[in-house]
């Protein structure tokens, strides 16, 4: 009995072992691109003789997450274009869908347009300020007024997934 009783105990602990679980797989990544598309369908500031236009750019972009609960699916290639609407102060107001005449704004969609709308509304314009110069009767220039505006820009922002890795991306580019 003696001799039995640690075979016994070698078998029992043995018997406790667990085997250790395969490394989880690391989930898919995501990230994003975007570029500036030029819509000849907006309307633009009509500058009249002397006036100049300065600002409207951006001085702080924040980057969309490629939505998570998307990530598993690795979705393939996703095109959201938006409206991006900037207040006077360059403060942006608004940011707007637009469907693509392919539809290819149809689902999922959502998660990637919230992605987008979530990141862009932190951006930061520089304000569009119109300066309105005049000559002076010896023919020197001085601002006679200036005023900020309102303006709209479009984005389309580029959600892909590869080989298990998601990104996001928008380059500033002609449409």
């Amino acid at each position: 009995m003696g001799t039995l009783l640690p075979g016994l105990l070698v078998l029992g602990l043995a018997g406790c072992a667990t085997v250790a679980a395969p490394p989880a797989r690391a989930p898919n990544e995501g990230s994003t691109s975007y570029r500036m598309l030029d819509d000849g369908h907006m309307a633009h500031y009509q500058l009249a003789m002397g006036d100049t236009a300065t600002g409207g750019t951006p001085f702080r972009r924040v980057a969309p997450v490629y939505p998570p609960e998307q990530l598993a699916a690795c979705a393939p290639l996703q095109e959201v274009d938006v409206k991006v609407i900037v207040d006077e102060a360059g403060k942006v107001g608004d940011v707007r869908g637009i469907l693509t005449d392919d539809m290819s704004g149809m689902p999922p969609w959502p998660a990637f347009f919230a992605a987008v709308r979530t990141a862009v509304l932190q951006w930061q314009f520089n304000p569009l300020r119109i300066n309105h110069w005049a000559a002076d009767a010896d023919g020197n220039s001085h601002d006679v007024d200036s005023a900020t505006r309102p303006f709209s820009l479009m984005y389309a922002f580029r959600f892909e997934c590869r080989a298990g890795k998601a990104t996001v991306s928008s380059v500033p580019a002609q449409r």
